[in-house]
């Protein structure tokens, strides 16, 4: 395991200046405020532009608690699912056919016919529990760790957001292949949109296009579930920033000593 005191952090300056900090058996600096971390280190970062400059600085100089653990992976674990479903829902996109009449055969076709197709769709496929299961790691480490409790009320109920979108896509990319799975699991689900009082027959009727599960059903369901990773990605960075305007902590134990990001939790 990497002995994060062994290392002399990136945001010491070398030249004849000192920060506000404490210095441990190690010769480690850590320092106490969250602002000499960016505030040093941004001057570094002066000749590039406001933009990328703004995001380097999250990305690399991000002042971080000194007491995370693995835990705190599942974020970018989760963030690193999403980009790997979308990456082989583009590919996949390239051969589906969106009709009742060529769906499942175009999904065969994917498998049997276009080169690592079958590969693609299983990493799609797999992939999606993979990514729940880390989603639910995530949502698990908040609630042991309290790190929803103010002040990340915000970044939470965002989180929370992304959950339930997550959740919608991933039952509109299980109609697609139109089985009697698809087929049923659609017609059970959006019918408990019938229960909403007054509006829930005509949400029901508009989400199926007609009178029941059918072609126009399949249309809209493979547009949302094409349209709607990128409103999730969208999302996922609201969600980055409101972490960071919040700053990354836990109610465990009061943390006073922060680490730039990079390289200590980059990796």
């Amino acid at each position: 395991m990497l002995d994060k005191n062994k290392f002399t952090p990136l945001w010491v300056p070398r030249a004849n200046m000192t920060l506000p900090g404490q210095k441990n058996d190690m010769n480690t600096t850590f320092i106490t405020n969250k602002a000499d971390i960016n505030s040093t280190s941004s001057s570094r970062l002066l000749a590039l532009p406001s933009l990328v400059r703004q995001g380097l600085n999250h990305l690399f100089i991000y002042p971080s608690p000194f007491a995370f653990t693995y835990v705190w992976n599942f974020g970018s674990l989760a963030g690193l699912c999403l980009v790997v479903q979308i990456i082989t829902g583009l590919f996949l996109a390239m051969h589906y056919t969106p009709t009742v009449e060529a769906a499942y055969d175009s999904l065969q076709h994917i498998m049997r016919n276009v080169p690592h197709g079958w590969l693609l769709r299983n990493i799609h496929a797999t992939g999606a529990s993979i990514f729940f299961a880390v989603v639910y790691c995530h949502i698990g480490k908040n609630l042991y760790y309290k790190t929803y409790l103010e002040p990340n009320y915000s970044a939470w109920a965002s989180g929370i957001l992304l959950f339930i979108l997550l959740m919608a896509i991933s039952f509109l990319g299980y109609i697609l292949p139109w089985g009697q799975m698809s087929l049923w699991g659609a017609t059970v689900i959006t019918n408990l949109f019938s229960a909403i009082p007054v509006i829930g027959k005509s949400i029901t009727s508009w989400l199926w296009g007609g009178s029941s599960v059918a072609g126009p059903t399949l249309h809209r369901f493979a547009a949302l579930h094409y349209a709607l990773p990128f409103i999730l990605l969208g999302l996922v960075f609201v969600h980055l920033a409101l972490i960071h305007d919040a700053g990354s902590n836990h109610a465990a134990f009061t943390q006073t000593r922060y680490l730039p990001f990079y390289p200590y939790f980059f990796f």
